[in-house]
């Protein structure tokens, strides 16, 4: 069927980087099949089953020979896709077909390629954070010292920094890393445990000798790159793992959907704008328009990602006893498709966080219009210690500031605050004093410092240790 005419899925085609695409494509998973039966006869060998040398090399020299149509036509038969691409591996492998799984159950290749393949993509989505992390790292150390307006619940507060504003995108992402490398430190194979966990298959293949069994898992983890292989498991590994998993993707997605908005807020705000390029087009209808499109997909995939965290959750909690199937369609779709979202997030993150653009001049706009609202107490504790009474100048203020909101809400007027302050005996302070307290920078605190210290003593050591992760550049697909 023409491919216009079939179905396509945006997180195969839209979204996510080729190197992500590719350890969810069947190649990656039929390639590691392959080698997972390599392990499994090697280690049978070792242990001492009668598997020669010439069978395993028979099937080295076939790993990456794979017949597909053949394995589809059989499945047609047989309707077991394991059994399918062991009926094709034999093809290739008149000698060894004999022992091609010897001993294991479907979940030998199939769980263990889905904990490899898992491992591996956490490792790139990490990678990826670590350039987020470094872009937005520079972004702050740039603007630790430029002072912005403040905002709590989207209305003016206390002025900070944009760089402070920065940090605190960061500090949610140095969460997510603290998470990603505890998951990833706690994967682990499932092995290969037989149809109910038990290894009785093994235990008949090696005539009973417990101890050849014990050191199969630990032979079949050396070979595929792993540690260690969980210690108990029914058919299955324990579809928490999936569920842990996901979750880690969940809170990056949660980060990102939080700077998202932002970015969001502050391109409205003619602040900040994430990257446009020359011939973008922003709207079909209003060619005037910027929108911020990057920002508005990450919300967007960000959504999917948290929301399908709920699948494998719920996976996990509904399975009988050693194992039962209905994990197997939603777990295809859920664990895959929050990767391939994940990563289509992660490199618009990375695209927007190393192409920001500041406009200063309207920040400072922004600020200085506000400004006097802010300064409210320092002045109050100037006319303090020139002998004011704190109660008195409180009310002054109070009704002062309602007047001047009033008068820029219903009139469109320029805030007159400092003029009204100025005019009233009660706070005996000049205008020209009251300006020279218009300084931005007197109100953003320790912000500039706050910067120079997260920085210095917690992104600074990420970055020195991850040298190797850098130099990444999102790329990004209409």
């Amino acid at each position: 069927m023409d491919k216009y005419q079939n179905y396509t899925s945006s997180l195969s085609e839209r979204y996510p980087s080729p190197e992500m695409k590719y350890l969810f494509s069947p190649e990656k998973k039929f390639r590691t099949w392959r080698k997972l039966w390599i392990a499994l006869a090697e280690t049978e060998q070792e242990l001492g089953l009668d598997i020669t040398d010439e069978q395993i090399a028979e099937l080295k020299a076939a790993a990456e020979d794979i017949d597909y149509e053949a394995a589809k036509e059989r499945e047609k038969i047989v309707r077991h896709d394991v059994m399918s691409h062991v009926y094709a591996y034999g093809l290739k492998c008149p000698k060894a077909k004999g022992i091609i799984h010897l001993g294991a159950t479907s979940c030998y290749v199939g769980d263990n390629t889905d904990l490899i393949i898992m491992t591996e993509a956490l490792k790139l989505i990490r990678q990826k954070l670590i350039n987020v992390i470094a872009n937005l790292a520079d972004f702050a150390d740039k603007y630790k010292a430029l002072p912005t307006l403040g905002f709590t619940h989207f209305q003016p507060a206390q002025p900070t920094t944009v760089g402070k504003r920065a940090t605190l995108w960061l500090q949610d992402l140095t969460l997510d890393l603290e998470e990603i490398d505890f998951v990833i430190s706690t994967m682990k194979l499932l092995g290969s445990k037989g149809t109910t966990g038990t290894q009785a298959s093994f235990l008949e293949l090696f005539d009973g000798d417990l101890e050849k069994v014990r050191k199969i898992d630990g032979l079949i983890a050396e070979k595929m790159g792993f540690e260690s292989c969980y210690p108990v498991s029914g058919q299955t590994y324990s579809r928490k793992v999936d569920a842990r998993v996901l979750n880690v993707l969940s809170s990056i997605a949660q980060s990102a959907h939080k700077f998202s908005n932002d970015i969001r807020l502050l391109q409205h705000l003619k602040e900040i704008e994430e990257p446009f390029e020359k011939n973008q087009i922003g709207s079909s209808a209003m060619a005037y328009k910027r929108n911020p499109m990057r920002s508005e997909r990450i919300a967007s995939l960000a959504n999917y990602v948290i929301t399908d965290a709920g699948n494998p959750a719920l996976t996990a909690a509904t399975q009988w006893f050693e194992r039962t199937l209905d994990d197997s369609a939603n777990k295809r779709i859920s664990v895959s498709e929050a990767f391939l979202a994940t990563d289509g997030i992660l490199e618009l993150y990375m695209n927007i966080s190393s192409n920001l653009v500041v406009y200063p001049k309207v920040i400072e706009a922004r600020l200085m219009s506000e400004l006097p609202f802010m300064a409210t107490e320092n002045i109050m504790m100037d006319a303090v210690k020139a002998g004011g009474d704190r109660q008195v100048l409180h009310e002054k203020i109070r009704q002062h500031s309602m007047a001047a909101g009033k008068r820029v809400k219903e009139e469109g007027a320029a805030n007159d605050l400092l003029d009204r302050i100025a005019a009233d005996p009660a706070f005996g302070i000049t205008k020209e004093r009251l300006l020279e307290l218009m300084k931005p920078e007197l109100y953003t605190g320790c912000a500039a410092p706050q910067v120079e210290a997260f920085l210095a003593d917690v992104i600074k050591p990420i970055l020195d240790a991850n040298k190797d992760a850098l130099g990444l550049q999102g790329e990004i697909n209409v």
